[in-house]
């Protein structure tokens, strides 16, 4: 064998031995990334958008801070699902296009789930059943002619009241609905279940001897979901998934009995 010959195949064989060492090692490194403890990855964010002047659902307790049913069941879904949840307050009559848009992943809020609004968001399966209720002077009938209606604005109960040609009276806030019915600005007013029930322990509210009546509409009643934004898709699946495990292991009735005097399921 020429020398020529042995060069080549000792340098042959020490080349096949580094590349065998660096081969081994970068399969090891694989395997210790799937290891627990060994390569784990930042947990998810996600921004969850809430309402902060929405009692009992969402609100700002004396010290300032989140509080409320819908608040408490969205940081126990993002507890369940084990990820981060940032959370922002933002307004009712925006929050669907900018949930729509991108600018949130979910809207921690009880939606009720429209044709018009599938066609922008994605729903969650619904945590709780809704109801609308009328508050007038008795006498003042829905579609009584002359009677301005508060609603909130940007509320399928808004939506409700223009689509019967009634006159509509924008509010923000039930303070602000209060307000409008005292100075006279409005002689009735649509809310839903969760508002009517914060403003019956309300002594300015309860001042001005209105009566409620249940609102028989389909567009008013239903089950009422958190709303998805179509960018984050991916995130429908495991949000439900935790929706039922909360409900299962009594998350959601220790939830429901600290924010409700009554069961919302």
């Amino acid at each position: 064998m020429s020398w020529c010959k042995v060069y080549l195949l000792i340098n042959f064989n020490f080349l096949a031995k580094i590349v065998a060492h660096h081969l081994s090692v970068f399969g090891l490194s694989l395997l210790l990334l799937g290891v627990p403890g060994f390569a784990k990855a930042e947990p998810a964010r996600l921004k969850v958008a809430v309402l902060d002047d929405a009692p009992p659902m969402s609100y700002r307790d004396t010290a300032g801070n989140l509080t409320g049913f819908s608040y408490a069941i969205a940081k126990a879904l993002c507890a369940d699902m084990k990820v981060i949840c940032e959370f922002q307050v933002t307004k009712l009559d925006y929050m669907i296009d900018d949930l729509a848009a991108g600018h949130f992943d979910i809207a921690a809020i009880g939606l009720l789930s429209t044709p018009e609004r599938r066609q922008k968001i994605i729903f969650s399966q619904p945590f709780y059943r809704s109801i609308s209720l009328w508050f007038a002077k008795p006498g003042i009938q829905p579609g009584s002619p002359g009677v301005r209606v508060s609603a909130f604005r940007g509320s399928v109960q808004e939506n409700y009241v223009k689509a019967q040609g009634w006159e509509s009276i924008s509010a923000q806030t039930d303070v602000q609905m209060i307000e409008q019915l005292s100075a006279g600005v409005a002689q009735a007013m649509i809310a839903p279940l969760m508002t009517s029930f914060n403003l019956q322990n309300n002594p300015r509210f309860l001042q001005l001897g209105l009566t409620p009546t249940v609102l028989q509409a389909p567009e008013l009643e239903g089950r009422a979901s958190f709303g998805i934004s179509p960018k984050r898709a991916e995130i429908k699946e495991p949000l439900d998934k935790a929706l039922e495990n909360i409900q299962r292991n009594g998350t959601f009735d220790r939830i429901n009995t600290q924010f409700l005097p009554f069961r919302v399921q």
